[in-house]
């Protein structure tokens, strides 16, 4: 009697995972005609590593003008001032530049608690920093290799062990992390970036599945990994792309305003352009064969670094 309870039990169990996983493909098939409504970030207080240029300068100006409280740390002082004396200019006073070497987890942790101090617990914390060297395996220097993975890797634990908490605590906060179409397909001369980028995938969704399970899924803290393509940032110096309407390089101020959109509307994965998500899950399941031979045929990937 108990064994036939306990396999009446199981069969009533599955049903409803059937159940609530359909329930679930709906729903994210809705949320693709009718984006979720975005969310206001105004007295949020956002911190953006590698704030000095590019997307994560586009990032602080975009955030400032959505009257959030920016916080930017970048290694170079010079541009991170800039930053933020340029947001200044533009009558938004709530913004910090703080110069930081997010590598360093001494340091990471004694300017995180300097913000603290100064500014505030951080809600928003958007993981941007990053670089990468186009070359032969054999042609990094064992230090080269080091840098690249402190900084694309590394920096994301010594964030997150300075933010995170005060998120817990309060039950409120949203980790942006930056990773890349490389994360899913890779390219000769990326042997160290693309699978740093690989990295921030793991600890994204790891993270994120553990803050779930820990909190029997009453954790309000989001966590949003963005994937954008060739991003003209002067990281990737020759890009190769056969078909550029297919894959055209992105510009800074498209992707942070993308980024943000993502961040406001709670999506937990972001490609940039959006199909190539979707598009780039499929082929990384092909056969190697046909993953290589359509590779071949796109033609994307760079030219080593002179």
């Amino acid at each position: 009697m108990i064994e036939i309870y306990n396999i009446l039990h199981l069969l009533i169990e599955i049903i409803i995972v059937i159940l609530k996983v359909v329930y679930y493909i709906c729903k994210s098939l809705y949320r693709l005609i009718v984006p979720t409504k975005m969310k206001s970030v105004a007295g949020e207080i956002v911190l953006i590593t590698g704030a000095g240029h590019g997307i994560g300068k586009e990032l602080a100006i975009g955030y400032a003008s959505l009257r959030a409280t920016v916080v930017c740390w970048d290694i170079n002082e010079k541009t991170n001032n800039e930053t933020m004396n340029e947001i200044k200019s533009m009558g938004k006073h709530s913004v910090y530049a703080y110069q930081c070497n997010v590598a360093n987890r001494e340091e990471v942790l004694r300017v995180a608690e300097k913000v603290k101090n100064e500014v505030g617990d951080v809600t928003i914390l958007i993981n941007n920093a990053g670089i990468g060297t186009v070359k032969s395996f054999l042609d990094h220097s064992p230090n080269e290799i080091t840098r690249i993975i402190d900084v694309n890797v590394m920096a994301h634990y010594w964030t997150l062990k300075a933010f995170l908490p005060s998120m817990i605590e309060k039950n409120h906060g949203h980790i942006v992390a930056l990773s890349s179409v490389v994360s899913f397909i890779t390219f000769a001369y990326g042997t160290i970036y693309c699978p740093s980028k690989f990295a921030v995938r793991g600890i994204m969704e790891a993270t994120s599945e553990e803050l779930r399970t820990l909190s029997n899924g009453k954790s309000s803290i989001k966590f949003t990994t963005v994937y954008p393509s060739f991003v003209r940032t002067g990281l990737c110096k020759k890009p190769k792309i056969r078909f550029p309407r297919i894959m055209e390089e992105l510009l800074p101020q498209q992707v942070a305003s993308s980024i943000i959109d993502a961040q406001r509307r709670n999506y937990k994965n972001k490609g940039i352009p959006p199909h190539w998500l979707l598009l780039l899950f499929l082929i990384r399941h092909l056969p190697d064969e046909a993953l290589n031979c359509i590779m071949d045929f796109i033609g994307i990937g760079a030219d080593p670094d002179d």
